[in-house]
């Protein structure tokens, strides 16, 4: 059964603009995309879970102490709550360590099905010591470090097809052999100053479908053959669209769901168990975000189940 974490929580409040307009991160689709996969059909409510507590031992196998201790006693600084770009509260701070807990877990249903997904996560511009851009604690960090830990892996490829560079991420693991870090991102956008992941895939403003699918065609299969991973982490960011106001690039909803084909095939096919987060979406129009994301719950359905 395709298990996918999901909670309440995850749709978090956040306060409107000077002149009344929403905020930009579009926090509304972590209740969408659950409604949608239940209105036509796709999922039944037995396949949401609601993550458990997250112990602290998982946030600090990746976390410094200090940030830890200032983030969830609300004393971070001001600049790093605007580098954040969320309202810092204790309700936002029990949403992340959720989020985290639902990629964990999705972690063990992977193991047994080959694939789980989590409705939010893909934190991946969060540091061992800082967060920034729409994250605080990085969930596929935790939970790459969790199996480690665990001995339920022993070489872990992260697939970040988010469109900004999953910078975090590549600094946590930087010196860690046992995680191989693949990030294709838009060479033109946040962040502007690119870290260093095992690969980089730089795109220029306008790809399109054709050369980004190319690029992921020729370097996923070989990634697999080199790296021989056990376990793979995906982070199916939507904000490769076209229509994201964020993203400047070309890909289309077609282009996009290609990619997660993809991305699922060469997983099934070498018998890889994959843990997918959503990561960004920001598309003006919530529907278009929300129909690109339900695209990868349905291709993970239909392919695996």
């Amino acid at each position: 059964m395709l298990k996918i974490a999901h909670d309440p929580i995850f749709c978090h409040p956040l306060p409107k603009g000077p002149n009344g307009e929403p905020h930009r991160f579009p926090m509304a689709k972590y209740e969408l995309i659950p409604e949608q996969l239940l209105y036509e059909g796709t999922c039944t409510s037995d396949n949401f879970f609601s993550p458990s507590h997250l112990d602290e031992r998982w946030i600090l196998g990746v976390h410094d102490n200090a940030y830890w201790e200032d983030l969830k006693n609300l004393r971070i600084s001001d600049k790093m709550v605007r580098r954040i770009g969320f309202p810092l509260n204790q309700r936002l701070i029990e949403r992340e360590t959720r989020i985290a807990q639902g990629t964990i877990e999705c972690c063990h249903f992977a193991l047994t099905f080959g694939v789980s997904m989590n409705v939010a996560g893909g934190t991946h511009h969060a540091y061992a010591d800082r967060g920034e851009g729409f994250c605080l604690l990085n969930d596929v960090a935790i939970a790459a470090n969790y199996l480690l830990s665990k001995q339920l892996a022993t070489k872990i490829l992260v697939v970040d097809l988010d469109v900004h560079q999953g910078n975090g991420t590549a600094v946590i693991f930087q010196n860690n052999p046992q995680v191989f870090t693949f990030s294709m991102h838009g060479k033109d956008n946040y962040p502007l100053f690119k870290e260093k992941s095992d690969l980089d895939i730089e795109l220029p403003t306008g790809t399109q479908d054709h050369e980004y699918l190319r690029l992921l065609y020729e370097t996923l299969p070989f990634l697999f053959d080199q790296q021989q991973p056990d376990f793979v982490f995906y982070i199916s960011g939507v904000d490769i669209l076209e229509t994201d106001k964020l993203g400047k690039l070309k890909v289309t909803r077609e282009g996009c769901y290609r990619r997660d084909e993809f991305v699922f095939s060469q997983c099934k096919q070498r018998n890889i168990p994959v843990v997918v987060s959503m990561g960004g979406g920001y598309s003006p129009r919530l529907a278009d975000i929300v129909e690109a994301h339900c695209n990868t719950y349905r291709i993970a359905q239909q392919m695996y189940f």
